[in-house]
């Protein structure tokens, strides 16, 4: 089981399993992608802020009403996975054992970031 929290520990997080794949997206923002069904808020609620992409498909954040951590996202476009932003995970295990799979917004990346060995490039939310 992998655990995670906000900055200030009022919300807490896990999942069971391995996740699905890494995702990057903007400068050096790493996420985790994992099965809803193995995903659960252990501690606190966290507040949500919904927001309609480039795609047209929603997306909500969740994030620590106190400290303002952004801990997941839900999105239409993939209603079984849960996106974990890496940084509030507790074991780092799960970044340090493998590298992105899917580096998101690929021409927007800055000149100065190389693509990820083996990545696959994407130019926006699927």
């Amino acid at each position: 089981m992998s655990t995670g929290s906000c900055f200030c520990g009022a919300i807490q997080i896990e999942f069971t399993g391995e996740p699905q794949g890494k995702i990057s997206g903007s400068v050096f923002s790493t996420n985790i992608l994992v099965p809803k069904d193995s995903f659960k808020t252990t501690k606190g609620k966290p507040k949500t802020i919904t927001k309609k992409a480039d795609s047209g498909k929603e997306i909500t954040s969740y994030f620590c009403g106190d400290c303002g951590t952004t801990l997941y996202r839900l999105g239409d476009w993939n209603p079984t996975g849960v996106i974990i932003k890496a940084g509030v995970l507790d074991d780092v295990d799960h970044l340090t054992n493998g590298k992105p799979g899917v580096e998101l917004f690929a021409p927007s990346r800055m000149p100065w970031i190389s693509q990820v060995d083996g990545s696959a490039e994407k130019a926006a939310m699927p």
